[in-house]
């Protein structure tokens, strides 16, 4: 029976792996100290998840199982308890646990609290958002990150061919532009690999051009401008924010050269809102409407609006204080400042709040003074308006009056 590459790979320690050095030794602590915990795996598509949740399995001599929130119900899991009646611990593997029905939930939470089933929770989702807070605050919260290229590349180069019995000669290039056009995701390289060995014949030489005979022109866009796709992407954002109109046309056209619409729409409409802003808030409506329509026409007919918004983009002015403030926020948040929300503005229904909360709309110029920030976080700022273009200026004026009257300055 036929093995798939990536199965054939797949790593069986944490030292095989490749990226996210810091969780894999903190994990392979765990492990060396027998000190096996209930956890939630979160991370995109394609980074290891499952990989890490099943070295974690095979290192303790307990039955594991696998179960799937969105596929399988109770009675799959009512199974699974009835082993660990027999065997009184057991590790079960649950995909996709964001979508656990709550019914789910409480028929195994016990068993996860009590310690009888080790849960490996898995999930492309934000857990803090998508999983139930039942389900969290039972677990520990490990996020999975994307390997770099460079660490992809030299994994692919690892790889022991010699079983395609090819006598296969595979360009040094070949791995940098397969681990290039896997985005992060190595199971995308090791596949993008698998095919092209697959169409390779007798001494065959895989280079560039085998590579465009032979992969979908989805996956070879990413190296198809003949330099590092994401430095082109870079030089982009880069002059857009450097406001020079006639650099971000070259290295657009580049783009559109290579055929990545979905790359490029999305960079471009990350670009409105970190660099742009606040200093021309319509922009971003008129960069949602020109992507949109680049999507529904797609090449070559989008790159009339996606030529037209860039130039319009280079000319706005930019400002880029949302982008801080909302980075110094989340800087905060995961440094752990989250403090108690103030007993005023919870919804709490054996609490009077109204006795305390303050109704804005009930005050003049719909402001009032009252704490709304957790008292260790009182007098944090995260916002600094930039006052250099007119329509932040008025911005600006009226977020110090607000402050004055919140602050009672």
């Amino acid at each position: 029976m036929y093995q798939p590459l990536a199965d054939k790979v797949r790593p069986n320690s944490f030292s095989e792996m490749i990226g996210n050095e810091k969780l894999l030794y903190t994990l392979d602590r765990l492990l060396k100290s027998d000190s096996l915990v209930s956890m939630v795996l979160y991370g995109p598509t394609g980074v290891g998840k499952t990989t890490i949740a099943d070295i974690i399995a095979s290192h303790y001599p307990l039955n594991h199982f696998r179960f799937n929130a969105s596929t399988d119900n109770k009675a799959t899991l009512k199974q699974i308890i009835d082993h660990v009646k027999l065997y009184h611990s057991v590790i079960l593997i649950i995909d996709e646990i964001h979508r656990m029905n709550r019914d789910i939930q409480d028929y195994l939470l016990p068993y996860v609290e009590k310690g009888n089933i080790i849960m490996i929770g898995l999930t492309t989702e934000n857990p803090y958002i998508s999983v139930n807070p039942a389900v969290r605050s039972r677990v520990s919260i490990f996020k999975v990150t994307r390997p770099s290229t460079a660490d992809i590349e030299s994994f692919l180069k690892k790889i022991d061919l010699s079983a395609y019995d090819k006598n296969l000669t595979v360009k040094n290039d070949t791995y940098k532009r397969v681990a290039l056009a896997a985005n992060g995701e190595v199971r995308t390289a090791i596949n993008m690999l698998e095919i092209l060995c697959l169409a390779a014949g007798k001494d065959e030489v895989i280079d560039f051009h085998f590579m465009e005979k032979h992969l979908p022109e989805s996956q070879i866009s990413a190296f198809k401008t003949g330099d590092d796709y994401y430095d082109i992407l870079s030089a982009f954002h880069k002059s857009v924010r450097g406001s020079d109109v006639n650099a971000a046309l070259h290295y657009l056209a580049r783009l559109i050269v290579a055929g990545d619409l979905k790359s490029l729409v999305r960079r471009i409409r990350a670009i409105v809102y970190e660099d742009i802003g606040l200093a021309n808030p319509l922009m971003g409506v008129k960069v949602e409407a020109a992507c949109s329509l680049a999507e529904n026409v797609g090449f070559p007919e989008a790159k009339n609006a996606l030529g037209a918004i860039v130039i319009e983009m280079c000319i706005s002015p930019k400002s880029n204080s949302a982008h801080l403030a909302v980075t110094k926020a989340i800087d905060d948040v995961e440094k752990g400042k989250t403090y108690q929300v103030p007993s005023h503005l919870i919804n709490n229904p054996t609490y009077d709040d109204k006795l305390d909360y303050k109704y804005a709309h009930d005050y003049p110029g719909h402001v009032v003074n009252q704490d709304y920030l957790p008292k260790e976080l009182q007098g944090t700022i995260y916002y600094d308006p930039q006052t250099h273009t007119k329509l932040e200026k008025a911005f600006a004026e009226e977020y110090f009056k607000n402050e004055k009257i919140i602050k009672n300055k």
